[in-house]
């Protein structure tokens, strides 16, 4: 990577968060110098993460069938620089989403609010007209871009 000159390491895919080595990694690579992103489910204890790493954790609402599975102490434990992720599949889930932002206060603690339709069930012009309606500060539309590059790519992307 250092012979790339690649600035960036994200980790992703399945649960990073859940391999014995993950931390020291994060902490390796943020020693040095590189910035790591970390995108994880939310339902692994964010706590032992270097400070330094950038996170973006997903908050699982209703239509995903995976609500029970939210780690709520870590929406305590995010830094300005970390991202909230909503994966919206319906009105119920953004609603949801809204209550969740303001029961936490997420939109107090300076991270981005990503807000994602789920591909093919929820419209993002629905979306984006709702958080152009009622969006909390911060809140961004969030679209999974290759699936819009490459539409038939069901792998390798």
């Amino acid at each position: 990577m250092r012979e790339q000159k690649i600035p960036l390491v994200q980790l992703t895919g399945g649960e990073p968060l859940e391999q014995p080595s993950a931390f020291e990694l994060v902490r390796r690579l943020s020693d040095e110098g590189f910035e790591v992103v970390i995108e994880t489910g939310g339902h692994v204890d964010i706590s032992p993460v270097d400070p330094r790493a950038v996170l973006v954790l997903d908050v699982k609402c209703p239509g995903s069938g995976m609500e029970k599975r939210n780690l709520w102490s870590n929406l305590a434990r995010l830094k300005p620089k970390d991202e909230i992720k909503f994966v919206l599949a319906d009105r119920a889930d953004f609603d949801y989403a809204l209550r969740v932002v303001s029961e936490h206060r997420l939109d107090e603690k300076g991270c981005a609010l990503l807000f994602s339709p789920v591909h093919g069930v929820l419209s993002p012009a629905d979306l984006a007209a709702w958080l152009v309606k009622e969006g909390p500060r911060g809140a961004r539309l969030n679209l999974q871009l290759h699936k819009y590059v490459w539409p038939a790519a069901e792998r390798g992307v």
